[in-house]
């Protein structure tokens, strides 16, 4: 069992807040870590497995993604230990949204992640009784769509691209594998092919489809609408490869875009791309980013590359209480302009300390973050 207090460290968490319910037999844990760039504001999922250590870990990432995207809110998570399929849920859930009544949206915000919905979003709304307490409802009821819209993916494209024209790697015709074809995924091959590369491997837990030669995107976006995660299964266009091995065939662009911890020591020693893309967060372990460097591969850091999902939350978090919806060009536009902007000036950073882009990207995320916990007093001025 973990125990909270070991994960507080010059950072935070600021707040870890446990709650239960005995009618439904919810429990779940939101951890706001560091606020002063601003309220906590991070994503909300729904899994058997949630843990308190899990959701502080991507409460930290949030910190860091906020501020790696200088945008001005700070990093938090929760969590529900439920299986988002279960008959329960909506009970489940509003039971956790009357939890964290005095924490929602005076200190966090809740939002969409993994087993949550749209209309999840609306009845954590309903609960409250407050347009504030929730962002990634339906559009009709005002909010941005980021599944639908494909926003983190279509900016983990536009990230790799600008890492890939750092790397002097032209994106036209670069060859690219993808872990994971959801939301995320999909949506960042999409992106992928209006730039001009082609996805030779796609995955889902089911397993792995791959072809050197390309696949059919628009077969495998017909099959997954069919048959969801396993469309895999009906090979729709490619071979089929063990679930994981897409991840080392032979490319010029890997982006895992499902789960955390799937890059170990001994998987980086298998890739052959010449630049990773972290779509997921918390892809790679620290072992493995090192290898990956000693062997000149570039990694994307999962807080630049993914964060099309906190510019495109930005925009509803403004639009919470307005009664117009924000329009979805200047989203994209701004998703672009940022992430490519970001990947440049860490790429850059990382070239000129000589250490990796994780570490320079932590670097200028740790600096923004520290200037505004001196100024606030939190922290003794350097």
């Amino acid at each position: 069992m973990t125990d909270a207090l070991s994960l507080v460290d010059e950072w935070g968490p600021e707040k870890i807040v446990v709650v239960s319910h005995r009618r439904t037999g919810m429990k779940g844990v939101l951890v706001i870590d560091n606020t002063a760039r601003g309220i906590g504001k991070g994503g909300t999922r729904m899994s058997p497995g949630v843990t308190v250590d899990e959701v502080s870990r991507l409460a930290r990432v949030m910190t860091w993604k906020w501020a790696a995207a200088d945008l001005f809110y700070g990093g938090a998570k929760a969590g529900i230990v439920a299986d988002p399929a279960s008959r329960d849920k909506e009970a489940v859930l509003r039971a956790f949204a009357r939890a964290l009544s005095n924490e929602v949206p005076r200190a966090y915000v809740m939002g969409l992640d993994m087993g949550l919905t749209e209309d999840d979003a609306a009845i954590i709304q309903d609960e409250l009784g407050d347009r504030g307490a929730a962002v990634g409802t339906p559009e009709h009821l005002g909010g941005v769509a980021y599944d639908r819209l494909g926003v983190t993916g279509y900016g983990v494209a536009e990230a790799a691209d600008a890492a890939a024209r750092h790397q002097g790697l032209p994106l036209a015709g670069a060859r690219v594998a993808l872990q994971g074809f959801g939301a995320v995924g999909s949506a960042a091959a999409r992106r992928f092919v209006e730039l001009g590369a082609t996805v030779v491997a796609v995955s889902t837990a089911h397993g792995a489809l791959h072809d050197p030669g390309g696949l059919d995107l628009d077969a495998l976006l017909a099959a997954r609408a069919e048959h969801g995660d396993r469309f895999v299964t009906h090979r729709p266009s490619g071979s089929a490869l063990a679930a994981g091995d897409e991840l080392t065939v032979d490319c010029d662009i890997v982006v895992p875009a499902a789960l955390q911890d799937v890059i170990t020591h001994r998987t980086a020693h298998e890739i052959k791309a010449k630049l990773v893309v972290e779509g997921a967060n918390l892809p790679t372990s620290a072992q493995a980013r090192t290898v990956l460097a000693e062997r000149g591969i570039t990694v994307v850091p999962d807080f630049v590359a993914n964060a099309g999902g906190v510019v495109a939350a930005a925009f509803a978090m403004d639009a919470r209480y307005s009664g117009f919806r924000p329009e979805t060009a200047g989203i994209f536009e701004t998703v672009s302009a940022k992430l490519r902007a970001n990947t440049v000036t860490v790429l850059d950073e990382a070239r000129q300390q000589q250490v990796t882009p994780h570490t320079a990207g932590r670097r200028l995320a740790e600096a923004r973050v520290r200037a505004a916990m001196e100024s606030k007093g939190r922290i003794p001025r350097g």
